[in-house]
């Protein structure tokens, strides 16, 4: 019993010498890891408060889904503009290139099968070039062999937990592929030559699939169940539906826009359409693993809050600029500006698409910015929601941060009109709701991000 007192006084002693120098008075733990409230490129970041939101004045439609009502949200992020054809490609293209990086890398272990392993990675051409990233079994920590040995050495196919080697460039002409393996996976990734368009064949869009995990964290906190009953995954076909140029107009000629629009140049700064609301929510989860790969990278930076689709108070807030009575983005009531010149892009007209310069949609950042720095809130297309419709949504939600969120409900608020509506869209506080699996012309997506603290100024 002695020797056990003794013992606990030793570790007492060693403790204490051993502190930071906190004399025994609480100080509090501080993360080792620098956080600073920064704002993600391309965004404005939106003060947050309390506003009306709803309809103000007449109700034209008479609709008689958004009474007036007090509610006050958060200060969050937004994106500037409309996510682009060009930022939507690149979400695209990693997609594609995980894949392709994938099968290159199981075609390599098939055909290397009896080989000397020892010796693949010094002398390596060919396929093998593109094998998962070799591990230093030699130097890793317990750790690390642990983590080898129980997680990534398992999975099959795509579902692989092994590294990828993403330092080897994919080599996309077919003139120089390395070998014969090479070529015998880049053929399983294009489409068939009879289904080639005077014999050129492209990648099978079909294929690009995305999967990811999330945690349903509200079901869980208002539950109290197992935490494995609310880790939820989904697959998801990344590359939006072009056809919608077609589908959406009958007795139209739009096939330029069906064949140009997400694939030439040209509109690379031009809002990406013809993506459905799950496809906007992948691309939120993608941001989010893109950005905080590249925090863990640095390792003494903390990870950032996921980005994610606005709920309808925030978009609707967002939209106003500060101007609470406002009826569009830029204030009252015109579309015009004293000028004569229109301020956003919409159907002025019946039958004239064109009459505010576009037939249309136009580059994301064209027109003035609300006082918050935030372009086309009103016009160009219509923006995804996190929020469920539902016509008694007003007086369901809550007065702080509402938003009536229903898993079930497959009708999904949008908002802003586009460039094929009337002006009455344009409204900030007007609404409008599409099915998530529905893909159109005129629908396209901002993402948000929440701030972290209180930005108080004395």
């Amino acid at each position: 019993m002695k020797k056990i007192i003794v013992l606990a006084l030793l570790a007492s002693i060693i403790y204490s010498c051993g502190s930071s120098g906190d004399r025994g008075e609480l100080v509090g733990v501080t993360s080792k890891r620098k956080w600073f409230a920064e704002k993600p490129y391309g965004m404005a970041k939106i003060p947050g408060g309390s506003f009306t939101m709803g309809k103000q004045d007449e109700d034209p439609m008479g609709a008689m889904n958004a009474p007036t009502k007090t509610v006050t949200v958060q200060p969050f992020y937004m994106d500037e503009t409309e996510i682009t054809n060009s930022e939507y490609k690149a979400f695209v293209h990693w997609v594609r290139d995980s894949i392709t990086r994938t099968k290159l890398a199981y075609q390599a272990e098939f055909a290397f099968l009896g080989g000397d392993e020892a010796n693949a990675g010094k002398n390596a051409e060919g396929i093998q070039l593109y094998a998962f990233a070799s591990k230093d079994t030699v130097n890793e920590t317990p750790y690390e062999k642990y983590m080898r040995e129980n997680y990534y050495e398992l999975g099959e196919g795509l579902d692989s937990l092994k590294p990828l080697n993403w330092e080897e460039e994919i080599v996309w002409d077919s003139q120089e592929y390395p070998d014969a393996d090479y070529v015998e996976v880049m053929d399983s990734l294009y489409i068939k030559k009879d289904e080639a368009l005077n014999g050129i064949r492209t990648f099978n869009t079909e294929l690009l699939n995305y999967r990811y995990y999330w945690f349903d964290n509200e079901a869980a906190a208002r539950t109290g169940k197992n935490r494995k009953d609310f880790l939820k995954d989904k697959v998801i076909n990344v590359y939006p539906d072009t056809t919608v140029w077609i589908k959406d107009f009958n007795y139209s000629y739009n096939d330029p826009m069906h064949q140009e629009y997400f694939a030439h140049k040209a509109y690379e700064n031009y809002p990406v359409v013809g993506v459905t609301w799950n496809q906007a929510k992948a691309f939120c989860h993608w941001r989010t693993k893109t950005k905080n790969s590249y925090q863990r990278s640095r390792k003494k930076l903390g990870l950032v809050p996921a980005f994610r689709l606005p709920t309808e108070a925030e978009w609707e807030y967002a939209a106003r600029g500060g101007l609470n009575y406002g009826k569009y983005p830029w204030g009252g009531p015109s579309t015009t500006s004293d000028r004569g010149c229109f301020l956003a892009n919409f159907k002025p007209v019946r039958g004239d698409y064109a009459a505010d310069g576009a037939l249309y949609t136009v580059e994301a950042m064209s027109y003035n910015p609300n006082e918050y720095g935030l372009f086309n809130m009103a016009g160009n297309v219509s923006e995804w929601t996190n929020t469920a419709y539902n016509q008694m949504s007003y007086y369901m939600g809550s007065t702080m941060n509402p938003n009536v969120e229903i898993k079930e409900n497959r009708r999904k608020i949008i908002r802003g009109g586009s460039w094929k509506d009337v002006a009455y869209f344009l409204e900030v506080s007007s609404r409008d709701w599409e099915y998530a699996d529905t893909a159109r012309s005129y629908i396209g997506f901002r993402t948000v991000q929440d701030y972290l603290g209180t930005n108080k100024s004395n």
